[in-house]
């Protein structure tokens, strides 16, 4: 990556509150023009801080914010050229949708009618240009988050900022959002910052994520990479559902390792982040990569399971069973798979590579 691709950069940002604790621990993040980049991360975490410290509205304790090549940690918030939506929409209740969105273009001091041609293309964009002369309190909440998107869009900023914006909406609606706003960022190549503690919408939106735990990035990466192919602990159990075994290191083989975990049983395992023989380690392995009663031979892994539950969640079955002395082994079985005919209580096998079985550290495995 070329450093004029670079249009944000947090270079050895730190943030506290109380001169003590740190909230943010040197930051170092590049963000490429046009890219969606998602800070994703629990409660406390550190993901909205660097988002306030970006907008302007929370000063860095150390360390620069760059916009392109300008430094902008002495530039106050309105002239930073970057548009804003938050989880409460932050409209004007006593304005109209139309004035709504002309207010950031007239503190510019844009012409009449170019405001009138921005408003319009903005709406539009947001398909509610038959909205304008609403207030608010007229429209439905997904309305409402829409205008919020279309002020940030109107006075064409390089940048948008936004803090879980879809954090009061209903799961379908929400659905229908994520894919709309990821469709506006892709017809016009604005650059997104994005701030969600909801692992779906950050895989479903982003071009990467950045992972947040105790004001540090355990993991920047696209979303498969994330999902397929974890650094640490942490972000093995943070994203999408998985199965964790502890054990210690037996033997290590190149990129293999052999984990003896706490039953006694022995797993053979890809070699991920672990230290020497003998040190504890953290298994992780996603429901869907087990296979119920595999062909003989097919996997390195093979137990006996005793299934405790069956869910039937449509497009899968989710399979809750002991194995290798876990009471909450959870398997997806695809729903098209002729094993739908499994019943509580029935004894079986379970199988899997050891490709899908990463051995990680165990820090992050709380």
């Amino acid at each position: 990556m070329s450093t004029g691709d670079i249009f944000v950069r947090f270079k050895e940002v730190q943030k506290s509150y109380d001169g003590e604790i740190l909230v943010v621990k040197n930051l170092n993040l590049d963000i490429e023009r046009g890219e969606f980049v998602t800070m994703l991360g629990p409660s406390g975490s550190g993901k909205t801080t660097c988002l306030m410290m970006l907008a302007g509205f929370e000063p860095a304790t150390h360390g620069e914010i760059y916009l392109g090549d300008r430094p902008i940690n002495a530039v106050p918030p309105h002239k930073r050229g970057i548009g804003m939506v938050f989880q409460n929409y932050a409209l004007f209740p006593h304005m109209t949708v139309n004035e709504n969105l002309a207010f950031p273009l007239e503190v510019r001091k844009l012409s009449k009618s170019e405001i009138a041609t921005r408003t319009k293309r903005a709406l539009d964009m947001v398909q509610l240009g038959a909205f304008g002369d609403r207030r608010p309190a007229q429209l439905s909440g997904g309305q409402q988050q829409r205008v919020a998107v279309a002020r940030a869009l109107v006075f064409d900023p390089d940048l948008i900022l936004m803090d879980e914006p879809l954090g009061a909406l209903d799961k379908q609606l929400r659905e229908q959002m994520q894919y709309e706003i990821k469709h506006i960022h892709e017809s016009l190549g604005v650059t997104v910052v994005y701030v969600t503690h909801d692992q779906s919408e950050a895989l479903t939106m982003s071009n990467r994520i950045a992972v947040f735990e105790d004001g540090v990035i355990q993991q920047l990466a696209a979303p498969s990479d994330l999902y397929e192919r974890p650094e640490n602990a942490f972000v093995a159990q943070f994203i999408g559902e998985n199965n964790r075994l502890m054990g210690s290191i037996e033997a290590i083989e190149g990129n293999q390792c052999h984990v003896k975990i706490d039953n006694g049983e022995v797993i053979k395992a890809l070699k991920v982040n672990v230290g020497a023989v003998g040190e504890r380690a953290t298994l992780s392995l996603r429901p869907e990569r087990v296979e119920v009663n595999p062909e003989p031979g097919k996997f390195p892994n093979v137990f006996d399971a005793k299934v405790q539950e069956l869910i039937y969640l449509g497009d899968h079955i989710r399979t809750r069973a002991t194995v290798c002395g876990h009471d909450d082994f959870i398997v997806k079985i695809p729903n098209a798979s002729h094993h739908a005919s499994l019943n509580q209580g029935d004894s079986v096998k379970f199988g899997w590579s050891m490709e899908d079985c990463r051995a990680l550290d165990v820090s992050g495995a709380h």
